[in-house]
């Protein structure tokens, strides 16, 4: 069902995490490019996703109903199957296309680069297009009661106080908590080094916004996102994701045009941003992100909801996992034009 309340603020969490990350940082909060890094580059990904993963315990002590509801963990051979091809279509697809739709989505189009809008205009029709290919029903369980999907529910007042303290709470916390540490860690002549631990501090709390930010507006639940894509059959159609892109992505792009990326970030010497264009769209770049928008809507699941239901269901996450990190492997990394080296 529409929940315009709860999945507003959530948006708020997910544009505040992506933007301490930048302006702190320097960095683009692309779940696919950390989850990819974990191995490889552990330090920053293992913050991050760990503060993602740590979304779970402020929400179990206070407010248990948001924490995202999944399907059933696969118990068949041909399920299995199915959750492993799905992940490594995610996988394949984000690293050819270098990014999904935090990296491209919320921090791309925020940034109004049009490499990203690329990505996001090729995988968004796509994971509707599959949608309705795949169910053509167009019903799913958030959206199953009779009544039109569109009615908007509204949470108790109690919810709501509860809600706006947490939220509030963790987007002074990343804010402040960082600068504090810098100023308690002795300085050091090299300014990578003093800010270490205030970089990491960063990373942990913007991983906290952002798995909060998904479990309340519910972006974490597939037949949430499943339901956003039946559009246009407005009784099974919900409107909540629009929320997520008017409050998660608007206020980062009013944000970045006013405060610019001229001043380096708080904690490094200067931002780490894709610097490709639309010049560097090609077909290899639109394939990448035609196959991540068919993953994406054969299940509702992308890369940062994936690492909530890892934590939350670990057998899942094995297989799903799996299956990304297998598709990545499917094509070398010196098969993608990296350019700048970055990737959502």
């Amino acid at each position: 069902m529409f929940t315009p309340v709860e999945t507003s603020i959530g948006a708020l969490l997910l544009h505040q995490a992506t933007s301490v990350l930048l302006f702190q940082n320097g960095q683009v909060l692309g779940c696919s490019g950390y989850i990819r890094s974990l191995f490889r580059t552990p330090t920053a990904a293992v913050s991050l996703l760990a503060g993602m993963a740590a979304s779970v315990l402020p929400l179990k002590l206070f407010l248990p109903e948001f924490l995202t509801n999944y399907p059933p963990v696969p118990t068949s051979l041909e399920t299995a199957l199915v959750t492993v091809g799905v992940g490594a279509l995610v996988g394949w697809g984000t690293k050819i296309s270098m990014g999904c739709t935090s990296g491209h989505m919320l921090c791309g189009l925020s940034r109004t680069n049009a490499w990203s809008a690329a990505a996001v205009a090729t995988f968004f029709p796509m994971a509707l297009l599959t949608h309705h290919l795949v169910h053509p029903s167009l019903v799913t369980e958030g959206c199953s009661s009779g009544i039109p999907c569109y009615i908007p529910t509204y949470p108790s007042r109690t919810t709501t106080t509860k809600l706006l303290v947490l939220a509030a709470s963790v987007m002074l916390a990343a804010r402040a908590l960082p600068s504090i540490i810098a100023k308690a860690v002795p300085k050091s002549s090299d300014k990578s080094d003093t800010n270490t631990i205030a970089r990491q501090a960063t990373e942990f709390l913007a991983g906290l916004e952002f798995g909060l930010g998904l479990h309340i507006t519910q972006m974490a639940a597939p037949t949430k996102v499943l339901a956003f894509l039946s559009f246009p059959d407005l009784d099974v159609w919900d409107p909540s994701m629009a929320l997520v892109i008017l409050f998660g992505i608007l206020p980062s792009l009013f944000e970045i045009q006013t405060r610019g990326l001229e001043k380096p970030p708080l904690f490094s010497t200067g931002f780490q941003v894709p610097k490709k264009t639309f010049k560097d769209v090609d077909l290899k770049f639109v394939l990448g992100a035609a196959v991540f928008g068919i993953g994406w809507g054969l299940t509702g699941t992308c890369p940062g909801p994936a690492v909530l239901r890892s934590v939350m269901q670990p057998g899942w996450g094995l297989l799903w996992m799996g299956g990304f990190w297998a598709g990545g492997l499917l094509i070398s990394d010196t098969e993608i034009d990296g350019g700048d080296g970055l990737c959502h």
